[in-house]
């Protein structure tokens, strides 16, 4: 007889509580379900089941044997249903969660292309700068910028960095001058970014060393970057903001990257999953598909 089989009919009849309801739930009948246990028992050498005519109990040895029977068993399933993603294509409903600005400039119209790829593969997009508990809220997989800080039950891969850089419109320095080291960028007016807490530092890389910080003079402070790229724009003062989202504004003149020697602080951003057994073939294939597509936004 297949041991592997003869491990899943035995599984079965502990978790079901007797031959009988096991042999209903996998189509055999009541003497077959008996006879693929003793089969494990003769090989093994053991009794795995205590049997009265009233009951059924599991020995100490068949309660060790269940339990690596039942990690076996999922591990099959598992290497089954990968042999499987291999033969097909990536199909159902994908939930992605991401910030709103990198979500919608950077990370979903790669989606969108896979999409077209895959017809098969349905996309439901949640953009949002908060934190979302993955298993909570039921997404396959979590786009975050910066430093992870929860790490518990979660597998992480960096598919893009993002290089910050300093920029301010022709009319501010005109009026203001154009600093030429970081440490003069702390003279000048600047729009910042804050959402709560504390305004978070403008970073510089420094050599082996910890990043060098800087807060300039901020008199004003918004929570939407594409507003402070407006604000920027408009001569408001400096901003500290990813290239990618003013890369057209420096491209037409309307933003000036200030400080081109100084090499930009890389905010990383990673695709984040739940730990699994097996990752679906729709999530592997969104993963690898960021991860080769991403850093080209960045440029």
């Amino acid at each position: 007889m297949d041991r592997l089989t003869s491990m899943a009919v035995f599984v079965k009849a502990v978790d079901l509580g007797s031959f009988a309801a096991a042999a209903a739930a996998l189509d055999l009948s009541g003497p077959m379900v008996g006879k693929h246990i003793r089969f494990l028992e003769e090989r093994l050498g053991v009794r795995l089941i205590n049997r009265t005519t009233r009951r059924q109990s599991l020995s100490d040895f068949g309660r060790a044997y269940y339990e690596r029977c039942r990690v076996i068993l999922a591990e099959a399933e598992a290497s089954d249903a990968l042999a499987a993603d291999q033969l097909s294509e990536p199909r159902g409903k994908l939930r992605v969660t991401m910030p709103v600005h990198f979500g919608r400039h950077c990370v979903m119209p790669i989606l969108l292309e896979l999409a077209r790829r895959y017809p098969a593969l349905e996309l439901d997009l949640s953009f949002n700068d908060r934190l979302i508990d993955l298993a909570e809220d039921g997404h396959d997989l979590a786009i975050r910028t910066g430093t992870l800080t929860d790490r518990a039950g979660l597998i992480a891969r960096r598919v893009a960095r993002q290089p910050m850089i300093v920029c301010a419109a022709p009319a501010y320095l005109e009026t203001h001058g154009r600093p030429k080291t970081v440490e003069e960028l702390a003279q000048h007016k600047a729009v910042v970014y804050r959402r709560s807490g504390p305004v978070p530092p403008w970073m510089f890389p420094q050599q082996g060393q910890t990043p060098f910080e800087v807060l300039p003079v901020n008199r004003f402070r918004l929570d939407d970057l594409d507003a402070i790229a407006d604000a920027a724009t408009s001569g408001a003062g400096l901003a500290w903001l990813p290239y990618w989202l003013v890369r057209e504004r420096i491209e037409t003149g309307a933003l000036i990257r200030l400080l081109p020697d100084q090499a930009p602080f890389l905010y990383d951003c990673h695709a984040v999953w739940l730990q699994t057994r097996h990752l679906p073939l729709k999530v592997r294939v969104a993963i690898d598909a960021l991860a080769t597509e991403l850093p080209g936004f960045m440029m």
